[in-house]
């Protein structure tokens, strides 16, 4: 009945509606197309979700309707005589034509079929008599099993019953929340597998192996993202002709082009991070109160990090000077390389300035004027690299760790929006130093495919992305 080391690891994943059954799955297939509902009766037939890598199946997870009639199963197979091994292929030729028996005929196909078992339990609530029946029929099969207490709330004055009860039937038992389930805690259950029964050991340790290569894959890609988007937004320029009674005009005009150019390109890099990480039918919304609902050029975002006029006028006064120099920027109390936005920046300047708005577009923009013509970049500020990398940071901590088994889209996330500083700030002057070089490079256009800056930059990113995962699966 076991699978062979050489054949796709398959589990039947067993439990009741509304006790996250379909919510595991999702997160453990990371496939947010698995229907998560909480009337009985919404599956009425075995659903495979394969996970596929790189063209490959590694590993399949069914999604099966729930028990219909456990106690009469259950009396049937305590009074069978038969073959150990025929039990679970007798019961279903025997009950295969009786509409009472139906959904546990369908259950147990996998079962008989090979598949091992995942049973899925809510720990909020005390285990029932249909419970007991309900695993007493699992542990029959003698099919390799573990059960899985969801543990969906802080209520934990029944899990010990639950684990009393697991421990006479199952393998092996974990505790695992599928809506807030890390990447890190998703391995882990996929690792704690392989105790259930030795002959699957070698095809799981490949399935781990596949896991941990592929997200390795994807942070590549990640910042491969990102580098297009710099590349698409850094040295971007406009020139526009004008008149001298236009001039105004023009300025409004090229700004505005400039917004929408930048916020577009960060949309779309947003939109590839997410179908990277397989978000693919349910949007991972973002809380009301992200800093990252702001648009790319809202005052509020700079106003987030409780700046005073001064210091955000000094900002722009100080900023290419400062880094034509090769400074540390921190003058009078002012932190950058903060999650604000581009247009926090801009806009608090023109508000600070009362109404002296092209000070910020000067020292940030590189906006200039003269002649008949107003041209505006390649940006003139590293400032800029710090605001949208600290945004890429927390989209990136968000996206990663939104389990797909998850619909409560109205919850607080993982989210970093009370924090009045950006992940950058935290870099030493030596990683600050990369970021500067990248950034003289690409506005310059001086920057190729072989060149060690970029090199230097890539692996700045990745250490990034590697620590921010590293730090969430630590609170998790």
């Amino acid at each position: 009945m076991h699978k062979q080391s050489d054949q796709v690891p398959e589990f039947a994943i067993i439990g009741h509606p509304n006790e996250g059954k379909s919510s595991v799955l999702s997160t453990l297939a990371e496939d947010d197309s698995v229907r998560v509902s909480s009337k009985p009766g919404e599956t009425v037939k075995c659903q495979p979700f394969p996970v596929v890598i790189d063209g490959k199946e590694i590993i399949r997870f069914i999604d099966t309707p729930g028990f219909q009639n456990p106690r009469k199963t259950l009396e049937w197979m305590q009074a069978y005589t038969g073959d150990e091994i025929e039990l679970i292929p007798a019961y279903i030729e025997a009950h295969k034509d009786n509409p009472a028996f139906r959904d546990d005929c369908e259950l147990l196909g996998p079962v008989a079929a090979g598949a091992g078992v995942i049973f899925v339990a809510d720990g909020s609530r005390p285990v029932r008599n249909v419970d007991r029946a309900e695993m007493e029929i699992l542990r029959l099969t003698g099919a390799p099993r573990m059960a899985i207490l969801n543990s969906k709330e802080n209520e934990t004055g029944f899990l010990e019953n639950w684990h009393v009860a697991f421990r006479k039937h199952f393998n092996s038992t974990r505790l695992f929340n599928s809506a807030k389930a890390t990447y890190v805690q998703r391995i882990e259950l996929l690792e704690s597998l392989k105790s259930m029964d030795q002959q699957w050991e070698p095809a799981l340790r490949k399935v781990v192996q596949s896991f941990t290569a592929n997200w390795q894959a994807r942070t590549r890609q990640t910042v491969a993202i990102m580098l297009e988007f710099f590349e698409e937004v850094l040295p971007y320029s406009e020139t526009l002709a004008c008149t001298p009674d236009k001039e105004v005009e023009a300025r409004v005009k090229v700004r505005e082009r400039f917004e929408q150019h930048v916020a577009k390109k960060e949309q779309a890099a947003q939109k590839a991070i997410r179908r990277l990480f397989k978000h693919n039918i349910f949007n991972v919304s973002l809380p009301q109160q992200s800093i990252l609902q702001e648009d790319l050029f809202s005052e509020r975002t700079w106003e987030f990090l409780g700046l005073s006029d001064k210091q955000v006028i000094m900002a722009g006064a100080m900023g290419g000077a400062a880094v034509g120099a090769g400074v540390d920027l921190a003058a009078g109390g002012i932190t950058f390389g903060v999650f604000s936005t581009l247009g926090g920046v801009i806009g608090a300047i023109g508000t600070a300035m009362k109404g002296k708005k092209w000070l910020g577009d000067l020292h940030l923009l590189g906006m200039k004027v003269g002649g008949d013509q107003v041209r505006i970049g390649p940006v003139t500020n590293v400032q800029l690299v710090y605001i949208l990398l600290d945004r890429f940071f927390l989209f990136y901590s968000h996206v990663t760790n939104w389990a797909h088994g998850r619909r409560d889209y109205t919850s607080a996330e993982i989210d970093g929006s009370t924090t009045r500083a950006g992940v950058t700030t935290l870099w030493s002057r030596e990683q600050r130093a990369v970021a500067e070089r990248f950034f003289k490079k690409i506005t310059a256009g001086s920057l190729s495919e072989e060149d060690d800056v970029l090199k230097e930059f890539k692996e700045l990113l990745e250490w990034q992305l590697k620590r921010l995962s590293e730090a969430t699966q630590h609170l998790s």
